[in-house]
């Protein structure tokens, strides 16, 4: 059984991230692609939230698995960098619910969500690169600068700053905050469910339009 799973709430699919800190390796991001493709394929109303469980959103790559594995290291990156930019022109609306600390890699696909909530009550949104001595790809500035305001983005990015949920807001890096952890699914599935009907034609245009620079600059499409 996979780490991810999808709870139907109506036309919205809730896909709940649940393996710990939730990392990207090799392996989630493979799941994470298939699990892309079966929502991509279903015909009718949908729109996708996603969020993690417990004290965690994702705390970005898994960097013990890629120092134990070092010839795992480049191959992770660039599927990291397909999926951010899939995710930036996925073909539905996507909220990201925002159930706890959301870091690194992890707030780089916060970013590509059409709307973020946050809970307010606990959980950090960063991006750490600054303290752990490993500067932004080329491919991950990209998508941080196409979906933040430039001075969150510089701020964020040049300092590595933790936002709580009210500073996240306030810098326009979230749209919204929610008290707790389920408040905050509760509220990206409102949010979702409006945009359900809508059509995903025009959505993954009108995403391409707003987004595809940044997307071809992250390898997606993939040739």
């Amino acid at each position: 059984m996979g780490a991810l799973s999808v709870e139907w709430r109506g036309d919205v699919a809730v896909v709940r991230w649940d393996d710990g800190e939730n990392r990207l390796n090799l392996a989630s991001v493979g799941e994470w692609h298939d699990l892309l493709s079966s929502l991509e394929a279903r015909e009718g109303p949908l729109a996708v939230v996603l969020t993690g469980t417990g004290k965690f959103f994702s705390n970005g790559l898994d960097l013990d698995r890629m120092s134990s594995v070092p010839d795992e290291a480049g191959p992770t990156v660039s599927r990291v960098h397909r999926l951010l930019g899939r995710l930036l022109t996925f073909p539905r609306y996507v909220v990201g619910a925002l159930n706890g600390h959301t870091f690194a890699a992890g707030a780089m696909i916060s970013a590509c969500c059409d709307v973020r909530v946050m809970r307010a009550d606990r959980g950090y949104w960063c991006l750490p690169e600054v303290d752990l001595g490993l500067p932004l790809t080329d491919p991950m500035f990209e998508v941080v600068v196409a979906r933040l305001p430039w001075r969150a983005a510089q701020e964020a990015i040049l300092t590595g700053r933790r936002y709580g949920g009210a500073e996240a807001l306030a810098a326009g890096i979230v749209d919204e905050v929610a008290a707790d952890g389920e408040a905050v699914v509760d509220r990206a599935v409102e949010l979702a469910a409006a945009m359900a009907p809508k059509s995903s034609e025009v959505i993954g245009v009108h995403k391409a339009q707003l987004f595809g620079a940044a997307a071809a600059a992250c390898g997606w499409p993939e040739a």
